[in-house]
């Protein structure tokens, strides 16, 4: 600015200082969205010789619609608590006194679209501004919000539209949208298509959104949205803005890339990257192409991706390929092992490992179920030899301690009533007790014992004619019962549970010659 405007500017300011005129300030035009509300930002100026009338009590402002006729385009009084039914709901939240009449409207309808003018009223002073005085406001009204704007920076510099940026840059979106009246106030949100996480250090102040991050090739190709949502009685009016992120980065060999092995060796390698790589197969560290040992083929996947497979002879399993793509932002490399994996022999190794030793588990397991066997067959058999030597110890001492003669005194009776001893019909028995059990602690008492020898009339001589054939020894069963009481017997080596129940003994009686 040079002196000659500095002086026309003061002049004009030193003006308006000294003689003050009827003057308002207003936008010229305003959008407001139909269901939320409406502001319209005032300030006014009046003579000097009013500035006794303007007082916080008396002043009151009225707004006149498409018209400065007071009678017939009054739309708002702010005297007055409830408005008339033409009129409009609001309130002027400035304060008239001090020459401010921003003023808001409610409830906004299509209704409220034109031009407005404003008037004060403060005892002797009752002015209306015009577009003689000032500008006047044009309110127009839309049904839904006007869109956000998103832009792009990579490095805090702004990247135009379809700019691409580079992997590893740090990148930041900035939505912004104009202001609208509305409460709640509006808000901005982010989203992604393809989905992905958002940073977290995203923030919002205002009606400014801003989105940091670090661009990948994951980020490639990724459009982000934001949208600005309104909040209103009746339902929510949105409005969106987005904008497509181009990354460029190195090539991306996929960990799925791997060999086949048939009758021939056949590879693949798929790798991704911006700008498109270009991929080549090195056999032994060296380029190869097709030839009579090996064939390639090729296959773009999209606008950054390539897809290529070799196909090799079985003579050349023993060298070493590796596939290795290029762009200009990098090289990736990625060595095919065509021998039997490391891992694979190892995964043999395992398995011959845990099949041997689950053999020698189940023999170990085998052996010692022999050795049990054989060691408690053993026992069992020792038991048995010391069950039956006991019991022929104990036969043995009640065949020689036992053993008693019964006498069995045959008396005839003669017809005169005296006996007379018949000599040869004596009969002579041994009779042996045998216990079935193994040992007796005490007997407590023999109820009854009964032997019983058949008599043969006729003396020894019969009997034994009689007997001849078999033997001429006669066996008679001679039944004994006891009653046997066992107690256990207490000893310091080992302690034994005696036979309670009741036995029967057996008694052989011989018959013998006197």
């Amino acid at each position: 600015m040079n002196t000659a405007e500095k002086i026309i500017l003061f002049s004009f300011l030193l003006q308006g200082v000294c003689c003050r005129d009827f003057s308002i300030s207003l936008p010229e035009k305003i959008e407001a969205l139909s269901g939320s509300c409406v502001i319209i930002k005032c300030i006014f100026e009046i003579k000097d010789e009013y500035d006794k009338n303007l007082t916080e009590s008396a002043a009151t402002g009225l707004w006149l619609k498409d018209g400065d006729n007071v009678n017939n385009h009054l739309v708002f009084n702010s005297s007055r608590v409830s408005p008339k039914p033409n009129h409009f709901h609001g309130k002027i939240t400035g304060k008239l006194h001090e020459k401010n009449c921003t003023t808001i409207f409610y409830d906004v309808s299509s209704n409220h679209n034109g031009k407005y003018y404003f008037r004060i009223e403060s005892g002797a002073l009752k002015y209306t501004y015009t577009k003689d005085t000032g500008n006047i406001s044009t309110i127009n009204v839309i049904e839904s919000p006007s869109k956000p704007t998103v832009k792009l920076y990579e490095e805090q510099k702004e990247v135009q539209d379809q700019e691409e940026v580079l992997e590893r840059s740090s990148v930041s979106l900035r939505c912004s949208a104009e202001t609208l009246c509305s409460s709640p106030p509006p808000t901005l949100t982010w989203s992604s298509t393809p989905r992905i996480p958002l940073s977290e250090s995203s923030r919002q102040q205002e009606l400014i959104s801003d989105l940091n991050f670090t661009a990948t090739h994951r980020h490639h190709r990724v459009t982000f949205t934001c949208t600005i949502t309104y909040q209103l009685l009746d339902k929510n009016k949105t409005a969106q803005d987005n904008i497509t992120l181009h990354v460029q980065y190195a090539p991306k060999i996929s960990p799925s890339s791997s060999c086949n092995r048939t009758d021939v060796i056949v590879c693949f390698c798929e790798v991704d990257g911006n700008p498109s790589p270009e991929l080549e197969w090195h056999l032994s560290g060296r380029p190869v192409t097709n030839s009579s040992d090996t064939f390639i083929s090729e296959e773009r996947l999209g606008s950054t991706g390539l897809r290529s497979s070799i196909t090799l002879h079985q003579s050349l399993a023993h060298t070493s390929l590796q596939c290795v793509g290029r762009n200009t932002h990098g090289t990736e490399r990625k060595l095919f092992q065509l021998l039997p994996s490391v891992s694979r022999l190892n995964h043999s190794s395992v398995m011959t490992g845990v099949a041997v030793a689950a053999v020698l588990v189940i023999m170990f397991c085998a052996v010692t179920w022999i050795c049990v066997r054989k060691k408690s067959m053993k026992l069992m058999e020792s038991r048995r030899e010391g069950a039956t030597r006991s019991i022929s110890t104990s036969d043995a001492v009640l065949h020689e301690n036992e053993e008693e003669s019964v006498y069995a005194n045959n008396v005839m009776m003669s017809s005169a009533g005296t006996a007379t001893e018949n000599p040869e019909s004596l009969i002579y028995s041994s009779i042996n007790f045998t216990s079935e059990s193994r040992e007796f602690g005490s007997i407590s008492s023999l109820h009854a014992d009964y032997a019983v020898v058949k008599h043969c009339s006729g003396g020894v001589a019969k009997a034994e004619n009689a007997m001849g054939e078999s033997s001429r020894a006669i066996e008679a069963p001679v039944i004994v019962s006891a009653d046997v009481v066992t107690k256990q017997t207490e000893s310091k080596d080992s302690e034994e549970q005696l036979v309670t129940d009741s036995s029967q003994l057996y008694a052989r009686v011989k018959r013998r010659n006197p």
